[in-house]
């Protein structure tokens, strides 16, 4: 998650976040009262709108919202990532370039901003990401954990496509020497690895494996490199069920 993620209020005032953005921002929301407050102002602002109350957006927010439009720039190809040891870490959205102006123009009209000039986007939209499908699954189940100090933990699941997407804020570095490993539980209760997660407190990663008739996801603290079973008791487990 970048410094940015404050924009993302006003589109996620008028629900123009695509469902991974919405994941992220609604946990980024649970820690920021700044953006709450954004939030509530801007949805009361709506409301005024649709009643025919003009109101004007709170400074702060138009201006962070133009910020944001000022400096957006077109994203680069994406590069399909070598097979690697690690869960699959997907960036917010980066193959959908029209929602970034969906969202821009979503906040605009809200806003009352006019005279911006909004790009247009390309003709052909990349198939969606594994972590897509899964967040946009119409089966998906998700379920969350909160951590000491703030961080927080949610795995959605789709059993129809037998995958599982972890979504992590502000998950704090595992210990020196360490790692977070991620795993699927069957109904025996028997952990498989499902990948190492990424360094980093923000994170969407992909577990490897067949969610499908999996009972629970769990994370564990490893040496680094994993393990074949868990050695720690998981800081962590999602059941699904």
């Amino acid at each position: 998650m970048t410094d940015d993620i404050h924009a993302l209020s006003g589109a996620y005032a008028v629900d123009a976040l695509d469902e991974l953005e919405r994941v992220q921002f609604e946990q980024h929301l649970a820690g920021c009262p700044a953006c709450r407050a954004e939030v509530a102002g801007l949805r009361e602002a709506a409301a005024q709108l649709a009643a025919g109350v003009e109101l004007p957006p709170p400074p702060a927010l138009r201006g962070r919202l133009m910020s944001a439009i000022a400096e957006a720039r077109p994203l680069p190809p994406v590069r399909a990532a070598a097979p690697a040891t690690e869960a699959a870490n997907v960036a917010a959205s980066p193959a959908r370039p029209w929602r970034r102006v969906l969202v821009a123009a979503a906040a605009a009209a809200v806003l009352g901003v006019t005279g911006v000039g909004i790009w247009q986007a390309r003709e052909g939209t990349p198939a969606p990401t594994v972590a897509e499908q899964v967040l946009d699954a119409p089966d998906a189940m998700r379920t969350s954990q909160s951590f000491t100090g703030g961080a927080t933990a949610t795995v959605v699941r789709s059993p129809s496509l037998g995958r599982a997407v972890l979504v992590t804020s502000r998950m704090p570095a595992a210990p020196d020497g360490k790692v977070y490993q991620l795993w699927l539980q069957d109904s025996t209760g028997h952990m498989v690895s499902a990948g190492v997660m990424p360094a980093g407190p923000d994170q969407v990663v992909v577990l490897q494996g067949d969610a499908r008739t999996a009972t629970a996801a769990g994370i564990s603290v490893e040496p680094t490199g994993g393990s074949q079973q868990p050695t720690t008791d998981p800081i962590a487990l999602f059941a699904f069920t």
